[in-house]
C-alpha cells in the first residue's frame, strides 16, 4: 500500500466523519466527484494546481471562485486543506476511499458493469437487483461499454469479478479444451 493511499484514507475517514455529523454523506460523494473531475481531468487546471510558481493563496482564490456554490463548506474545507498541504495529487484516492467507507457504512456496493452495448436503465436496475440479492447490499451500477465482450456482462464489485461475457465463456471453453489435449 502506497503512502498516498494511507494518507488519502486518513483524510477520507475524517471527511466521512464530518459528513455523517452534518447528514450529507451522499452529497459529499457527489461533490468529491466534481472536484476530482475538475482537478484531475482538466489538463489546464491540473497544470495550474501543480505550478510551483503560483502561490497557494492564489490557487485557493481561484478554486474558491470556481467551486463557489458548488461545494459544501465541509468539502471546500478539505479542498483548501489539501491545497495548503500540497496534497492535491491524492483527490482520486480520497474519493475512492470515501466511497468505500460510505458503502460499508450504508450497506451500498458499487458495481462496474461492462457490456458490449450501453444498458438501458431497466437493464441496469435488473443487474442491480440480482447482485443486491447475491451480495446482500444495495448495488449502484456504473455501466461501461466494452465492444470486445461480444455479448453478456462482466461485473466488478470491489475485488470480485463476475464474468458472464461471451468472450469470457469462450476463453474458459478454449482453456478446458487445451487442458484435455495436454493429458
Amino acid at each position: 500500500m502506497s503512502r498516498d493511499t494511507v494518507v488519502a484514507g486518513r483524510y477520507a475517514r475524517a471527511l466521512y466523519g464530518a459528513a455523517v455529523e452534518k447528514g450529507i454523506t451522499l452529497e459529499v460523494e457527489e461533490q468529491l466527484k466534481t472536484v476530482v473531475e475538475v482537478l484531475h481531468l482538466d489538463q489546464e487546471v491540473k497544470r495550474f494546481i501543480h505550478a510551483p510558481r503560483i502561490s497557494k493563496s492564489d490557487k485557493l482564490k481561484v478554486l474558491r471562485t470556481a467551486f463557489q456554490d458548488k461545494l459544501s463548506p465541509t468539502v471546500m474545507n478539505m479542498v483548501e486543506l489539501l491545497v495548503e498541504r500540497g496534497r492535491t495529487d491524492i483527490f482520486a484516492e480520497l474519493l475512492e476511499t470515501y466511497i468505500k467507507i460510505e458503502g460499508d457504512a450504508l450497506g451500498i456496493g458499487d458495481a462496474t458493469v461492462y457490456s458490449a452495448y450501453a444498458l438501458s436503465q431497466e437493464e441496469q436496475d435488473t443487474v442491480a437487483a440480482e447482485f443486491s440479492e447475491l451480495t446482500k447490499r444495495k448495488i449502484r451500477v456504473t455501466n461501461l461499454v466494452d465492444k470486445s465482450l461480444l455479448g453478456g456482462l462482466k461485473v466488478v464489485i470491489g475485488d470480485t469479478l463476475y464474468d458472464g461475457s461471451l468472450s469470457g465463456k469462450l476463453e474458459r471453453l478454449e482453456k478446458s479444451f487445451n487442458d484435455k489435449h495436454r493429458r
